[in-house]
């Protein structure tokens, strides 16, 4: 993605994914790379396991209102499958999809009231949207960092290989809101995410 005029993005997961420090964060890098920001968030009923959504809007000029329509987000962030699919309609027809390999199976399908979805399931929603998919390992790759909750570094790290921002600028933004000794960490699992990608582009 080059660097557009305007750039939409809808972040989706569940609570305690760490949806809300990933929102902070690319906001932050649109300040800083020039660009008029807004942010909204929305929360689901438990703080934890709800489902959490963050639209953040980048443009050179003003920015009026926070929210991103359906078919409008030029970037959706999925942190969970499930929730890719519920908030498929947001991207736009030939718009990027990140999905974080990682599935929260709701209480309602573990009860038996319902079926998770497959893999092959997202991407054909998306195909019919001619969206670029890539599949991001977030929980492993951040594992291998140090901590599985990092996982929402390495989609930060995924994201900013999108963008034509200067990686020191997101990584300069990033580590103004991690504890200073969790930066080793965060910082192997950023440069994680932005390698996912670029393996992902030559595959």
């Amino acid at each position: 993605m080059h660097d557009s005029k305007a750039i939409s993005f809808v972040m989706v997961g569940v609570g305690g994914q760490g949806i809300l420090l990933a929102s902070n964060v690319l906001s932050e890098v649109g300040l800083a790379a020039g660009y008029d920001v807004k942010k909204s968030e929305v929360h689901g009923m438990s703080q934890r396991g709800g489902s959490v959504t963050s639209h953040v809007r980048w443009n050179r000029e003003a920015v009026h209102s926070p929210l991103v329509g359906r078919g409008e987000a030029d970037v959706l962030v999925a942190f969970e499958r499930m929730e890719a699919l519920r908030f498929a309609d947001f991207l736009r027809p030939g718009g990027t999809v990140l999905v974080n390999e990682m599935q929260i199976v709701p209480i309602t399908v573990s009860a038996g009231g319902g079926t998770y979805p497959e893999r092959s399931s997202v991407d054909t929603a998306f195909a019919a949207l001619d969206a670029r998919l890539l599949w991001v390992p977030g929980e492993r790759l951040a594992g291998e960092a140090g901590n599985v909750k990092a996982a929402n570094v390495v989609l930060l790290g995924a994201i900013s290989t999108l963008l034509e921002v200067a990686e020191n600028l997101w990584w300069d933004c990033l580590a103004r809101r991690v504890p200073k000794k969790f930066l080793d960490l965060n910082k192997v699992a950023f440069a994680a995410g932005r390698e996912s990608v670029a393996a992902a582009s030559k595959a």
